[in-house]
């Protein structure tokens, strides 16, 4: 009598979008992040330790169609095997998992941290409209990892500078006479990779999971592991726009402001703090790199006044809140506003 052998479950992602013209941002911007997604599997997910849980990807195929457009497809390890809980919705999330999932993305973004250098710039997809003119299938991630940046947001935010009923409409969009641009146009330009010259992130950018969201996990039974997944939008980036997002849309209000109560403008309170000191003392131990506390919340606050800018020409959810507190507390701060100056000066 023969013994069954052991049996194990797999996902399979296929994907085929139909073609579109050259000038339809968005659809470019998926059918791009399915193929950066493939290479992320196919080419980085394998250098990362065991302690970096991700699908692994058992064989994958992308194929142009004759209709222009591309199949992808890609057998990946079931998570759910050894990681049996959704992150499903905010609410779901307890602390427990929300640490955790801390923990994984400062290991994360740790590891990449001092490995970004060794891939190849000129390979990095540029934002969609710039990609498809290069007329090339060249592979990589995203030069810039996340899908919200303002390079490519640009209706959403024409869209938000003529919103005469929203507060961040002046806030964020306004010209300073000083530097003749906006706050959102000079944040911008801070967070921005670029491909040949030198930013104010060079020494901080890492790769970024780029949609960081409790949907996008699954954690052991017990909350103290995760493993991430849907790395459709990987790339350069600092980490805490990762967390930006992560923050507003997936911890527990009473993570971050831990009596609850969130009034109009906001410092940082007691709960985040906490939780952002837990990330940045793991970001350096994995990524053996230095990291100034007063510049890592500098850059942090950068971030969240990014972030809150696409809720604001897109639509809020999440602790929004307190990421509007957070962020009225930041523009009013004026030594914010002079390293914000000072590192884009001539941007």
């Amino acid at each position: 009598m023969s013994t069954p052998k052991d049996t194990h479950s797999y996902i399979l992602k296929l994907v085929s979008p139909p073609s579109s013209s050259r000038s339809d941002e968005g659809h470019i911007r998926k059918i791009l992040s399915y193929q950066i997604e493939q290479y992320f599997y196919t080419q980085l997910a394998p250098q990362l330790p065991a302690s970096i849980p991700v699908a692994k990807c058992l064989a994958s195929i992308n194929k142009q169609r004759t209709d222009g457009g591309s199949t992808t497809a890609m057998i990946l390890s079931d998570l759910a095997e050894d990681y049996p809980v959704a992150g499903e919705k905010r609410a779901a999330l307890t602390d427990r998992q929300a640490l955790s999932a801390l923990d994984w993305l400062s290991n994360f973004h740790g590891f990449w941290w001092s490995r970004v250098d060794n891939l190849d710039s000129s390979e990095l997809v540029l934002p969609p409209l710039e990609q498809v003119k290069r007329q090339t299938s060249n592979k990589s991630i995203w030069l810039n990892g996340g899908y919200t940046y303002l390079a490519t947001r640009q209706s959403e935010y024409q869209n938000l500078i003529h919103d005469s009923d929203s507060e961040w409409s002046e806030a964020l969009t306004q010209p300073i006479s000083t530097h003749n641009q906006s706050i959102a146009e000079l944040v911008a330009a801070f967070l921005a990779p670029l491909p040949s010259s030198k930013t104010p992130i060079d020494r901080y950018q890492t790769l970024i999971h780029g949609d960081v969201k409790s949907e996008n996990l699954f954690t052991t039974t017990a909350g103290d592991q995760v493993a991430f997944y849907d790395f459709q939008y990987v790339g350069l980036g600092l980490g805490v726009c990762d967390l930006a997002k992560f923050f507003t849309c997936s911890v527990p209000l009473e993570m971050l402001v831990l009596s609850g109560d969130v009034p109009d403008v906001l410092a940082m309170h007691e709960g985040e703090r906490e939780l952002l000191e837990r990330y940045w003392k793991n970001l350096k131990e994995v990524g053996e790199k230095e990291y100034k506390w007063e510049t890592f919340v500098r850059h942090w606050e950068i971030a969240l006044v990014d972030w809150l800018r696409f809720q604001a020409s897109w639509g809020f959810w999440g602790n929004t809140e307190w990421l509007e507190a957070r962020v009225r507390s930041i523009l009013r701060d004026e030594k914010w506003r002079e390293f914000l100056m000072d590192a884009t000066v001539g941007a």
